[in-house]
């Protein structure tokens, strides 16, 4: 499925648009992982939770939950919160 990548991540994929599968959020993270990796310690932590900063869509609809069902045909962008001041 087409997964959007945030600009700060750029460095991992080079590309702001990228493919990767699974059957949940989990897995994809987990693939994009296998294809780039580090991408996936960026948007979850060591308890396999999302980090703070991050948000995550699936067909434009925030999801909180990496167990997220996902299917072939969704579209799922990352979007990492900036800060500052």
């Amino acid at each position: 499925m087409k997964v959007l990548i945030p600009t700060p991540l750029l460095s991992y994929t080079q590309e702001r648009e990228v493919e990767a599968s699974g059957a949940t959020l989990m897995e994809l993270l987990a693939d994009l992982d296998r294809q780039y990796p580090g991408l996936r310690f960026r948007v979850i932590d060591e308890q396999d939770r999302m980090r703070p900063h991050m948000r995550f869509f699936v067909n434009n609809e925030q999801v909180f939950d990496i167990s997220h069902s996902l299917h072939p045909t969704d579209s799922v962008i990352l979007v990492q919160a900036l800060s500052g001041g």
